[in-house]
């Protein structure tokens, strides 16, 4: 496991997990958990809005101790709690991190929401975001904070894609314009190799961290929008971020 000293790394590097329901987001967690976790201490987070269904899954696969996956159950919009009030899940990650110390990296997983959700960097260091391909090789182009200027933008499933009529080669293209050159990784749990260029980036992000040279970036606030209640559509825009 890495050592740990007093200075910049001194708690674990925090890294967020958001994208649209059912792109993968807790089997890319669970990838991570796998292949990294001899090399580093572990924890995860997970969001759902009225379960624990996420972590549930990640404790079956048996990718890290029960103990160290916790779950959030929001109440709400997932992005409310990951950066509108991220109260309940900074709580959860200054708890793990206390109970299991030091940890290396704790990994918080939004609950599935729209293209544009992004985590507050109050509460993580640094944030991935998970598209796959059989949401449609046009969701890429489409842009959004989430999409646009996450620190990684993940293309998931891609073994899928010829079920789908999906052009990994384009999707990928079409993402990396719409985020003007920043990385993009083309993944499957089948194809070794993207989930080893998958840790290595969660490495070399980890050493930055450690060392001090890793600045979290806020990808900016959601576009305002509006939600369906009992008394009509209630719009509402997150411009003012939790500081």
């Amino acid at each position: 496991m890495v050592d740990q000293q007093d200075g910049p790394g001194s708690r674990s590097l925090r890294i967020g997990v958001a994208g649209p329901v059912g792109t993968g987001k807790s089997s890319t967690i669970a990838l991570l958990c796998r292949h990294l976790g001899e090399e580093f201490n572990l924890g995860v987070i997970t969001n759902d809005i009225y379960t624990d269904e996420d972590a549930r899954f990640l404790r079956s696969t048996g990718v890290l101790p029960a103990e160290r996956i916790r779950a959030v159950e929001t109440g709400a919009c997932p992005h409310t709690a990951i950066r509108d009030d991220i109260t309940m899940n900074l709580i959860a990650v200054e708890d793990l991190e206390r109970d299991f110390a030091p940890l290396d990296i704790t990994l918080v997983e939004s609950g599935g929401d729209n293209l544009t959700a992004t985590f507050s960097p109050a509460l993580v260091d640094a944030q991935l975001f998970v598209l796959d391909v059989a949401g449609g090789g046009d969701v890429a182009r489409k842009g959004g904070p989430g999409i646009a200027r996450a620190d990684l933008l993940v293309i998931n499933k891609i073994d899928l894609a010829e079920y789908v009529d999906v052009d990994v080669e384009q999707m990928v293209a079409d993402a990396a314009a719409a985020r003007h050159g920043a990385p993009v990784l083309a993944l499957s749990k089948k194809h070794p190799e993207t989930i080893d260029q998958l840790c290595d980036w969660v490495r070399q992000l980890h050493a930055a961290h450690l060392q001090g040279t890793h600045i979290p970036t806020d990808p900016g606030p959601m576009a305002p929008h509006s939600h369906a209640g009992q008394d009509g559509p209630h719009g509402h825009s997150h411009e003012h971020p939790h500081r």
